[in-house]
C-alpha cells in the first residue's frame, strides 16, 4: 500500500519507519529541510532505540523516502497520515493549526479518493471538524479516520510492532476494511483492532494517558503520606500491587511524570472539561499533585541543608525517563532549576540528554551554575551530595565505595528509589528517598 506520512517528529517518524518495515511504500514529508537532510543521511533527529536501523534499512531498500516539499507523489498514496505537532497552549487547549496547514498544503495535489488519518493527538471532535473543512476544499471523495498512537518513548518501535491494541475511529465500513488491511500483520498475531466511532477513538487516547497519570500521582500521594507517618512506600506498594485488580505498572514513587504526552494530554482533558462544562475533578487534581511532587522533593533537600548557597550537587539524569533524550516537562530539569534558584551549583550527567539540557539551560539565568560532565563519577567529584532524577539502568549499581569516598556529605537524594538504604549504610552513605524515611528531612507539603 502507498502511504504518505506528514510530520517526521517522534510519532510520524516511528509510524513511517514501522509501516515501511511492514512492506508498505511510505513517503515522509516534513517542512524542516535540515530534518529531512539528516534522515536522508541516516542521522536521527530524535533518540529512540531501534529506529535508526529501521529507517536506514527501509530507506536503502526503497520503501521509505523523505522530502521537505509537498508534491505530486501524494496522489499515489491512498492513505495520508497526519502526525504533526499539536502543542498545548497556556489555557491547556491543543493547538491544531499545524493540522490545517498540512491539509492546505496537500489539497492541491489530491486528484482522487484519499483517507486522511489523524495520528496526532487532537481534541475530541476534531475528526468531524476536519470532515467539514475538507468537504469545502476538496472536489474528490475522501474519508477521515482517527488512529491514535500509544507509543512510549524508549520502546516506541516495539510498541508499534507489538501493540496492545489498535484503535480506529470511523463510521465508514470501507475505511474500516482499508485500515484492517493496513494492519493485517497485527491481526494475524492476535493484536486486537478496535473499530469505533471517531469521538470515542479520540477520547480513548486522552483517557488512557489520564489513567496512567493518575496511577503515578496516586503512588506519589501515598509516598508523601508514608514520609509523614513513617511507613515505607516500598512495602506499601508491594502490598497493594499483588492485588490483580490494581497491578503494578506505573505505580512507582518518583519526583513526578513528564514528557510530551502525559502532561499535555491531562491539560487538554482539563480544558475539554471546562469547555463542555463536564465538571471533571480528576484532571486538575492530577496536575496539582504532579506539580507539587518535584517541589516536595526539593524541599526535602533544602530542609536537610537549611541553605543551599555554596552547595554543589551531582545530578544523575535529566531526561523525563530512561530510554529517551526528551527533557520536555522533565521533573529532573525542574529539580535542577529549583535548586539553582536557591543558589546551588549543579554537576549534571545523563547518558544521552545532556545536549538537550545544555540547549535548554543556555536560555535561562542559571546557566553559569550548571556544569555538564562526561560520566556519573565525574559528576560527583567535588559534590556535596548526589541527586538521582532518572532511572537509567546504569545508575542502579554504581561503585558505592567510590561514591562514599567522593561525596563530601555522603548522602544520596534518591528521586526514583533506586537504592536500598540498608545497603548504602555499608558504604557510609545516607539515603533520602520518596516515601522512605531513613533520614528525617521532612518537607512542607504545599497545598
Amino acid at each position: 500500500m502507498n502511504i504518505t506520512v506528514v510530520g517526521l517528529g517522534y510519532v510520524g517518524l516511528v509510524t513511517a519507519a514501522c509501516l515501511a518495515e511492514l512492506g508498505h511504500t511510505v513517503q515522509g514529508i516534513d517542512t524542516d529541510p535540515k530534518r529531512v537532510e539528516m534522515l536522508r543521511e541516516g542521522q536521527m533527529p530524535i533518540y529512540e532505540p531501534g529506529l535508526r536501523e529501521l529507517v536506514t534499512k527501509n530507506n536503502m531498500e526503497g520503501r521509505l523516502t523523505f522530502t521537505d516539499k509537498y508534491n505530486e507523489d501524494v496522489e499515489h498514496s491512498l492513505l495520508v497520515f497526519l502526525a504533526v505537532g499539536t502543542p498545548t497552549g497556556d489555557d491547556g487547549a491543543p493547538d491544531i493549526s499545524a493540522v490545517y496547514k498540512s491539509l492546505d498544503s496537500i489539497i492541491p495535489f489530491v486528484k482522487s479518493y484519499k483517507v486522511f488519518i489523524l495520528k496526532s493527538t487532537v481534541p475530541v471532535g476534531t475528526n468531524n471538524e476536519i470532515k467539514k473543512y475538507l468537504s469545502k476544499k476538496l472536489k474528490t471523495d475522501f474519508d477521515v479516520a482517527s488512529n491514535p498512537e500509544f507509543l512510549k518513548e524508549g520502546t516506541a518501535v516495539q510498541d508499534f510492532m507489538k501493540p496492545d491494541r489498535i484503535v480506529i475511529g470511523t463510521e465508514s465500513v470501507k475505511v474500516a476494511e482499508i485500515m484492517k488491511d493496513l494492519y493485517s500483520h497485527f491481526m494475524r498475531n492476535n493484536h486486537p483492532i478496535l473499530i469505533m466511532d471517531p469521538v470515542s477513538a479520540e477520547l480513548v487516547k486522552y483517557a488512557s494517558n489520564l489513567m496512567l497519570a493518575l496511577k503515578v500521582s496516586f503512588i506519589n500521594e501515598l509516598a508523601i503520606l508514608c514520609d509523614v507517618i513513617g511507613a515505607d512506600i516500598r512495602r506499601v506498594r508491594e502490598g497493594i500491587t499483588h492485588d490483580p485488580r490494581i497491578g503494578s505498572q506505573f505505580l512507582y514513587p518518583s519526583i513526578g511524570f513528564g514528557g510530551s504526552c502525559l502532561p499535555k494530554d491531562v491539560k487538554a482533558l482539563e480544558y475539554c472539561s471546562k469547555e463542555t462544562s463536564a465538571g471533571l475533578l480528576i484532571p486538575e487534581t492530577i496536575l496539582n499533585v504532579n506539580e507539587r511532587q518535584f517541589k516536595w522533593f526539593t524541599d526535602k533537600i533544602k530542609t536537610h541543608y537549611n541553605s543551599l548557597k555554596d552547595k554543589t550537587f551531582a545530578v544523575w539524569g535529566v531526561s523525563f525517563k530512561a530510554g529517551t533524550d526528551d527533557i520536555r516537562e522533565s521533573p529532573g530539569i525542574k529539580v535542577v532549576e529549583e535548586l539553582a534558584k536557591q543558589g546551588a551549583k549543579l554537576r549534571l550527567y545523563d547518558p544521552i540528554a545532556l545536549k538537550n539540557a545544555r540547549k535548554y539551560f543556555y536560555e535561562t539565568p542559571y546557566k553559569d551554575k550548571i556544569t555538564y560532565t562526561s560520566s556519573e563519577m565525574e559528576s560527583v567529584k567535588g559534590s556535596d551530595a548526589l541527586i538521582v532524577c532518572t532511572e537509567w539502568l546504569q545508575f542502579r549499581s554504581p561503585d558505592f565505595e567510590k561514591l562514599g569516598s567522593e561525596l563530601k556529605d555522603k548522602i544520596i537524594f534518591d528521586g526514583r528509589n533506586l537504592y536500598d538504604p540498608e545497603k548504602l549504610k555499608l558504604y557510609g552513605l545516607a539515603h533520602v528517598g520518596v516515601g522512605i524515611t531513613t533520614i528525617k528531612a521532612k518537607a512542607k507539603v504545599n497545598s
